[in-house]
């Protein structure tokens, strides 16, 4: 058909693009033949700016202008055969005139279609040639300006075989195009002829491989011959039929600083490092080239080398090696391009090689580390680094081409809403592929996972490629229903830890997108699901509306989108919806004909692994079967390419080797230990523990790849329920097993993380818990090293040893987290009230036996003991005890105020030290109280209850200056300088010290009751002290603390103890001082504490209170408290005929392993009479001759049994037996166990009613109402659930008093 009878409107018909057809109008564009000359810009003014739509239309007008307009075709003629000068390189170009004495036995020479040089027709010597537009006028792209110096004309005229003048046009040269902006993205121009540039000494040289162009005006004379210098060093250019497509050098426009013309015909470019000479064949050529490149360069900064934030940003760069080259090329895959570069410094000043179009491109790879690039007109032969490199390289430039062929309208469309924008499955940023049947939009990652599924599943197209599949109803079916809103039925019940991240690895997206589509493990499921009959009806009704979401639930929850309507005319849903003018709907049937139904819903929720990728090179030691105590040289390390992938840690001899040198699977590691920096050889390490005892050593200098290593491998071995522990800086993480709470029978297994002195765990079916561990009670390894006890306020943790080679490295580690980690205040080993435990000590010792000694503070104590004393603080304040006798007050003192005067950042910080001295100055009392409050409260938590606690105590101190003489000003001379840190030369710190001390009441906002009652409690202290110094009284007093109900600050009663003392007074003079009057039915007791053990007995009412002082160790103390149980105890004893019980208990002994103090043995079930006379133990109920056989007399019984000795229940009774022999005193201890607290409630009150007399309840002396007994054993340590659970059970019991 003839050009000019195509109308514009039938050909946009065929391209299937007659949405422009109004564009074309508009541009007064009627018929195909007006359409010839389209350049891409123009297209961009008429409103077409999809590069996919621009290319089918010029494509198609690039085929058309192979035909003659009157319609006649004429056969192609082959082009004559190129001749090469030597002085130039002849560039061949279609729209050359050809010489009638061309050879037409050669072969048609096929079309360019590159932008590096213009496409090109089969022409015929018979038909003229179209003018050279490109010659003239200097060809755009989005990327790449190409700007041959040596014109077509002249490359023809180089081509001729003989000096035969050939054609040349008379009309003057087209314009340039109009051009981008100065704002528009860079471009880059090719340099296909030779170039100058200016050499070290500012004169133009010619580059190398560059050949010069000619200085021929005169088109009529024939070439000259070669001169000498004129061509580039090197072999002689080899003869070609046709021009390499491929340009010589690019130099991007960003870059160019300056265009000027320069003599004549020529022009410069001028960039920071390099300055290029170009010839145009015409002086109005060379103004159009000139004037082109000024307005590329033109109101924007030139740039000096290649940032981050260029607008061609490189999806993927380095350095490949193009096979036939020694050397390598720097390439970049950007877009849809793949630039090459000589190096990466040319890379960075914009200066390259050659750009190849990834439209007409194909990637094959070939070996273990190479891959073809193969385009029409060259291929491209590339070896990579190694073959997972070469993998890599590999997608980036496949994907380059899929950007190429791409048309971005639909993706454009869909992406419109917002919730399309993101993967369905992991939430990437503007996913570009889609499940068609699903509605769902995902990534390209995630889409190779749902192909895995099957055509039967899951429809995967592109939103790019796919163009046929989009028709106008699916895509708006896209924009109804989005992401979001089909995520509502697909992933309802997505668990945290199974949801995806556009980081996951293929193995999770396989995981998770199989249990989403396959199994409809996470989608919502719909009332009717399980019922087909209803759900097939639902479905033909649905389809008659517009509820698209409600239809796709219906089909993935099972309805036959295939079943009968019962009617018909429309036999089923697809039909029944077309009738009912519901094409969405009709369109998500139609896709979904084949699909087969999700499974069926499965209860169990997997916790599967999280699967991670990594590789890189580390150093690594041979593994080693105990634990590391001396640092390993770097001549002790091999480098190892090591790997992590589907959960196995693999290392090899180097990156080219397949077969590993050993592996380490995921499953199998139960501890990473994280070095501290420089330990070793190299500056960073880590330790694994494997589960067959084995350690290895990883390090590496560079931190970014440790800390890499570390979280991909405590990822791969951590589970989903401790995935919070990855987010921590932990120092050491693994498995270790526990027990905790009442259940001391069945160890679980727990997954802790060592961060600081802080150990943070997840047990089993448990949330995370933090134990600080410098706020410990006890910590201590028990039973032959296999049991970590940690006792905390309120619960005891157990942590058992399951290797020794990782739990003996945890012991280490956290021994060490719980001492003194530094010299600040946070770093000390703290009491519940965050005071450190030296201050509180310190406080303590001298408040007791030193608030009256005459300068305290302000004598000097000795400096050896002072020292001895700060270390034994230092290494572990909480097992140190200040003792009177043992310990001098001056140098208890002065350790104080050693603490203060060598803390790291001072007890005020250093930052702000300055401004409390500032406040000092403050003449206004009202305002100085104030800056003081507000610098208060800005302090740390830890220095504002250090601070108080100190404040308070030299508070008191001062109250008493008439009997120690260190009076308000004499305190803070001698604590400013302390806490402070300076000289004291000035009296400024001390100045701040007075006011802290003068306005205590009002600073630290202190109840004035609560002071008053300390005070007096210290006066208390003080007149005991004296009548003890002054022994006015026989028979020895001692001052005792006494604790009134529980062990706190505010319930200390200090009591004088005479020789004669019972018990009962004891109760009845704590009693009176507190105005506690005793009620009916109340039996208030005495009680003997025992915190190391973890036992508590009654003393009986007569008992002596003075040997029970003296006998005291130093976790002792004596406690007032009612006796709850008593009344149902003396109601069972009246119950029984005699005092005498037997049962069965669990017996366990004290025995000391190898003379080290360590308990040992395990309980067991024994049986044991007790009467009046003994207690006697049998093996078992048969047995006829016991085998322990104690007399009740020497039995001392105690309520508890230690938890570190983990007994079988927490009904435990602790007996201890005493002999009376001068010659040879004996002590035994032994636990016994009941099985309910019933039980052990009855054998106690048996023990208590046969050796004392247990219905004695009444004192000799007139006494208030007061009866003494003794309790139901709750745990002294327990948790709330085991207080909770304890009182519970003594509820239920028989003897639970009413």
């Amino acid at each position: 058909m003839c050009e000019s009878r195509v109308t514009v409107l039938d050909w946009l018909c065929v391209l299937r693009l007659e949405q422009y057809f109004e564009a074309f109008q508009s541009a007064g564009l009627v018929t195909l033949r007006q359409c010839r000359d389209l350049r891409p810009d123009q297209l961009e003014q008429m409103g077409i700016t999809l590069p996919g739509h621009q290319r089918r239309i010029l494509a198609s007008l690039n085929k058309t202008h192979g035909k003659r307009i009157d319609g006649e075709r004429e056969k192609p003629v082959p082009k004559e055969r190129t001749k090469f000068r030597s002085n130039a390189q002849a560039d061949c170009h279609p729209s050359s005139s050809l010489s009638s004495t061309s050879d037409p036995s050669l072969p048609p020479v096929p079309p360019r279609s590159t932008p590096n040089c213009p496409p090109q027709r089969f022409t015929s010597p018979l038909s003229p040639s179209p003018p050279a537009r490109n010659a003239v006028s200097p060809k755009l792209d989005t990327h790449v300006a190409k700007a041959p110096a040596v014109s077509s004309r002249q490359a023809s005229q180089n081509s001729t075989p003989t000096g035969t003048p050939t054609h040349t046009p008379t009309h003057a040269p087209l314009h340039p195009p109009n051009f981008p902006s100065a704002q528009a993205r860079p471009q880059t121009l090719a340099i296909q002829p030779s170039a100058q540039h200016l050499g070290g000494d500012g004169r133009r040289t010619s580059l190398p491989g560059s050949p010069v162009a000619s200085p021929l005006n005169d088109r009529n004379v024939p070439p000259l011959p070669p001169k000498a210098g004129a061509t580039p060093k090197g072999p002689p250019p080899v003869p070609q039929r046709c021009p390499d497509v491929y340009s010589k050098g690019i130099i991007s426009t960003a870059f160019i600083t300056n265009v000027t013309s320069v003599g004549e015909l020529k022009f410069e470019v001028v960039t920071n490092n390099r300055t290029f000479i170009f010839r145009a064949e015409s002086e109005v050529e060379r103004n159009d080239w000139v004037t082109v490149l000024q307005d590329c360069t033109r109101g924007r900064r030139p740039r000096s080398t290649i940032s981050p934030s260029s607008p061609l940003t490189p999806e993927y760069q380095g350095n490949l090696e193009l096979r036939g080259l020694r050397s390598k090329l720097y390439t970049v895959v950007a877009s849809d391009k793949v630039y090459l570069y000589k190096n990466i410094e040319d890379y960075r000043i914009g200066v390259g090689i050659t750009s190849i179009e990834m439209n007409v491109g194909n990637v094959k790879e070939t070996d273990r580390r190479c891959f073809d690039l193969t385009t029409p007109y060259r291929i491209f032969s590339f070896i990579a680094e190694s073959e997972q490199l070469r993998e890599q390289w590999v997608d980036a430039m496949r994907d380059a081409i899929g950007e190429a062929l791409s048309n971005r309208e639909v993706a454009e469309r869909i992406w419109v809403e917002p919730s399309n924008s993101l993967c369905a499955d992991c939430g990437a940023v503007k996913p570009e592929w889609a499940a068609i049947n699903l509605c769902v939009v995902v990534c390209k990652r995630c889409a190779g996972e749902h192909r895995g599924l099957g055509p039967s599943i899951s429809k995967v197209r592109s939103l790019k490629m796919d163009r046929k599949v989009w028709t106008e109803e699916l895509i708006q079916v896209f924009l109804l229903l989005g992401n979001e809103r089909v995520n509502s039925f697909w992933a309802a019940n997505v668990p945290p830890s199974e949801a995806l991240t556009p980081s996951s690895c293929s193995e999770e997206r396989r995981r998770f997108i199989t249990n989403k589509y396959r199994q409809g493990k996470y989608r919502k499921y719909h009332p009717l699901y399980g019922n087909q009959r209803e759900l097939n009806n639902a479905l033909c009704i649905n389809v008659q509306c517009s509820d698209v979401l409600e239809t796709l639930s219906l089909i993935f929850c099972g309805a036959d989108v295939n079943c009968s309507t019962g009617m018909a005319s429309w036999p089923s849903p697809l039909s029944l919806a077309n009738a009912h003018s519901q094409p969405l709907q009709a369109e998500l049937i139609s896709h979904n004909l084949n699909t087969e139904v999700v499974g069926d819903m499965d209860p169990v929720h997997y916790s599967a692994p999280t699967c991670v990728s990594h590789n890189g090179f580390l150093f690594k030691t041979a593994s080693m079967a105990r634990a590391i105590t001396e640092r390993k040289a770097r001549e002790e390390f091999s480098r190892r390419w090591c790997t992590l992938n589907d959960g196995t840690f693999s290392y090899y001899e180097s990156d080219k080797n397949s077969n590993p040198n050993g592996a380490l699977k995921a499953s199998e590691i139960v501890c990473l230990a994280v070095e501290p920096p420089e330990k070793h050889g190299y500056d960073h390490t880590f330790e694994l523990y494997i589960e067959s005892e084995r350690l290895y050593l990883f390090g590496t200098d560079d931190p970014d790849s440790h800390k890499e290593w570390v979280k991909s491998i405590a990822k791969s071995f951590i589970p989903a329920t401790a995935e919070p522990l990855l987010r921590l800086g932990f120092e050491r993480i693994g498995r270790l097993k526990c027990k905790d709470g009442l259940n001391l029978q069945t160890s679980k297994v727990g997954w802790f993380a060592l961060v600081g002195s802080t150990l943070h765990a997840y047990l089993a079916d448990s949330q995370g818990e933090e134990i600080h561990l410098r706020k410990l009670n006890e910590l201590s390894i028990q039973q032959d090293n296999e049991v970590l006890v940690l006792v905390e306020r309120g619960r005891t943790l157990y942590i058992e040893g399951e290797r020794k080679l990782d739990f003996a490295d945890w012991c280490t580690a956290i021994q060490a987290a719980a001492g003194s980690g530094g010299d600040t205040l946070s770093q000390q080993q703290l009491t519940e009230t965050d005071i450190p435990v030296i201050v509180h000590s310190c406080i303590g010792y001298i408040t007791q036996c030193g608030l009256t000694s005459e300068g305290i503070y302000r004598k000097s104590g000795v400096n050896s003991r002072v020292a001895a004393l700060c270390e034994r603080f230092r290494r572990d304040a909480r097992s140190l005890r200040l003792r009177e006798g043992e310990h001098q007050v001056d140098d208890v003192s002065n350790t104080l105020k050693r603490f203060f005067r060598e803390l790291e950042e001072g007890l005020f910080t250093s930052e702000d030290s300055s401004t409390w001295l500032g406040a000092a100055a403050i003449q206004d009392e009202s305002m100085k109280i104030s800056q003081y409050q507000l610098l208060f409260n800005k302090l740390p938590h830890v220095n504002k209850a250090t601070l108080q606690a100190l404040i308070n105590h030299l508070y008191c101190v001062q109250r008493f200056s008439e009997l120690n003489q260190m009076n308000l000003h004499n305190l803070a001379i001698v604590f400013g300088p302390t806490l402070f840190q300076t000289d004291g030369k000035d009296y400024t710190a001390g100045r701040a010290i007075e006011d802290l001390i003068q306005h205590y009441t009002s600073i630290f906002e202190v109840d004035e009751q609560q002071l008053k009652r300390q005070l007096e409690e210290i006066t208390a202290i003080n007149q005991m002290r004296e009548k003890l110094n002054t022994n006015t009284e026989p028979g020895g007093h001692f001052i005792c603390t006494v604790y009134l109900e529980e062990k706190k600050d505010t319930a200390e009663q200090h009591v004088k103890i005479p020789g004669s003392m019972t018990a009962a007074e004891l109760v009845c003079e704590v009693l009176d001082r507190r105005n506690i009057m005793v009620k009916e039915k109340e039996y208030w007791s005495c009680w003997e504490i025992s915190d190391k053990e973890e036992m508590e007995r009654p003393l009986h009412y007569q008992e002596r209170v003075l040997p029970i002082l003296h006998s005291f160790g130093t976790d002792s103390h004596l406690l007032i408290k009612k006796h709850v149980a008593m009344d149902a105890m003396i109601v069972y004893l009246a119950s029984k005929v005699d005092a005498s019980k037997h049962g069965m208990m669990k017996f366990r002994e004290e025995r000391s392993i190898l003379g080290l103090g360590l308990s040992s043995g395990s309980f067991h079930d024994r049986y044991f009479i007790l009467n009046s006379n003994s207690l006697r133990m049998y093996k078992e109920v048969r047995s006829n001759r016991p085998e322990r056989d104690w007399p009740v007399k020497n039995l001392k019984v105690y309520l508890g049994v230690k938890k570190k000795l983990r007994p079988p229940t927490c009904w435990g009774l602790t007996v201890v037996y005493e002999s009376k022999k001068q010659e040879k005193p004996e002590r035994q201890q032994w636990y016994l166990c009941c099985d309910t607290q019933s039980e052990m409630r009855e054998w106690y009150a048996t023990f208590l009613s046969i050796q004392d007399g247990l219905q004695q309840t009444r004192v000799s002396r007139v006494l208030p109402d007061a009866r003494h007994g003794n309790v139901s054993l709750i745990p002294l340590r327990g948790s709330e659930n085991e207080m909770r659970n304890s009182v519970a059970a003594f509820s239920q019991d028989p003897l639970a008093v009413s």
